[in-house]
């Protein structure tokens, strides 16, 4: 198998839509596994989309070296060229004199072979101080090709890769123009899912666009020379291997409102004894299963659809009122209260919206608050479903709730931010409800927990 990971210099290099239009030309001729470094949901979805095999993430900062290791083994099992797409400016992390939580970090742990995006929007030589600076910085990172990206002609394409090339001895594999064509769909917290767009015919036309730009703009042949041999392990991790019976059932929410799951989360819980039933909150009335997770995603975009599907939303309280286990992260915590309040001039609107949820914490989430963006680390307590545990995990969002002074909340933070004052995840009969996202690897404890939850509830 090769394997090559794909980083940028700074947010907004244009790594995300380069590696898309990689990985889609590519699986034309190849089995590719995607990967994205860090806690991110959507540009996952499109590598998935593209690609046809599940994206999964790796995270330093909430993942040890040997749980990355897994994650990367188990996903590459059957494939040709395994893609790593990276997080930010290459060096970027969770600390400013570590690089836990970044794309470097993931790079040497996996051994991994970079290929760099460079911005050269108005720098032609200065674009090689750039990359001798990139590969200096850090030695151990193996910076093997460049990309430009934003090119308006054949003399800047020119003189950049003569600098780069002269100065480094790194090759410049690709220049990419500068194009309205290359912007994929965007909304407030980022791209638009790939889930949600795929069924829209001006949103795939952007993605193949892409796709053609970077397949015409890129040596391919000495983009697989710079990939990596590498033959990871064949053998799953026993947390992947699924078991021959399964006696308990977990419904999954997974439509256009809910859709951020980190994708190991599919093989972890068969890997438990959990038969895993998707259901939309939007479409279906509830299936019958032993507990229910509701992931983030977009709930505020599809407010009305979700209130007009009363039979679901009475569903979902009902079974929280009958201890029924539920473990609701950020989109699935707003569907969970009273009421959702769209403000004022948000996505052009011209007064206040307000929508029923489910109603099983009484509360109300407001859009849009704050932005918040970061790393959670917190403790959580026995009476939470997931059980007494440290962990780490992730927090994104552009909502506040606001819920009543005596709600019991199941998680301390030392760090991030949470539902109110540093906590998080409400608990009320036995459903969980958190800002808080947990990747499925570095958390399958709390994981295995809920499950034994959901097998012996009341």
């Amino acid at each position: 198998m090769k394997s090559l990971l794909i980083t940028g210099d700074r947010s907004g290099s244009g790594k995300t839509s380069i590696t898309l239009g990689i990985s889609a030309y590519l699986s034309e001729d190849y089995t590719v596994q995607p990967f994205k470094v860090a806690m991110d949901y959507i540009d996952p979805s499109y590598l998935t989309g593209v690609t046809g095999r599940m994206c999964r993430n790796l995270d330093s900062f909430v993942m040890t070296p040997q749980q990355i290791q897994d994650s990367y083994n188990n996903a590459c099992i059957g494939a040709d060229i395994a893609i790593i797409e990276g997080v930010r400016g290459l060096y970027e992390g969770s600390e400013a004199l570590s690089d836990t939580g970044s794309t470097a970090s993931v790079a040497k742990m996996l051994d991994q072979n970079v290929v760099l995006v460079v911005n050269a929007q108005s720098i032609t030589r200065s674009a090689a101080a750039i990359v001798k600076g990139f590969c200096a910085f850090d030695p151990e990172v193996k910076i093997k090709g460049i990309i430009l990206n934003q090119i308006i002609s054949e003399n800047h394409k020119y003189k950049a890769k003569t600098a780069i090339e002269h100065t480094t001895g790194i090759p410049v594999i690709g220049a990419i123009p500068r194009s309205e064509e290359m912007k994929l769909t965007m909304r407030h917290l980022g791209l638009v899912p790939y889930l949600e767009g795929k069924n829209d015919d001006e949103f795939l036309n952007r993605v193949k666009k892409v796709t053609e730009i970077i397949e015409k703009n890129i040596n391919t042949d000495a983009l697989l020379d710079i990939c990596k041999d590498s033959a990871p392990s064949a053998k799953k991790p026993d947390f992947f291997r699924p078991l021959d019976n399964t006696d308990v059932k977990i419904g999954i929410a997974v439509d256009e409102a809910f859709n951020f799951y980190y994708n190991d989360i599919f093989e972890i819980l068969p890997a438990m004894g959990a038969e895993v039933v998707r259901f939309s909150p939007v479409h279906d009335k509830l299936p019958e299963a032993d507990g229910y997770i509701l992931g983030g995603g977009y709930p505020e975009m599809f407010a009305e659809e979700l209130e007009a599907n009363s039979s679901m939303r009475e569903a979902i309280l009902e079974i929280s009122r009958n201890n029924v286990p539920v473990y609701a992260e950020c989109g699935g915590l707003i569907y969970l209260t009273d009421k959702l309040t769209l403000k004022t001039g948000w996505n052009n609107l011209k007064s206040d919206l307000q929508y029923d949820m489910a109603g099983v914490f009484d509360g109300e989430t407001r859009m849009p608050t704050r932005r918040v963006i970061g790393y959670v680390k917190g403790t959580s307590d026995a009476k939470c479903p997931l059980g007494a545990s440290d962990f780490s995990g992730h927090e994104f969002h552009h909502t506040d709730v606001i819920l009543p002074k005596d709600t019991h909340f199941s998680y301390k933070l030392s760090r991030g931010k949470g539902i109110r004052d540093n906590y998080d995840g409400a608990l009320k009969n036995r459903t969980l409800a958190s800002y808080t996202h947990l990747h499925p690897v570095a958390s399958k404890d709390m994981i295995k927990n809920f499950v034994s939850e959901c097998r012996n509830k009341i």
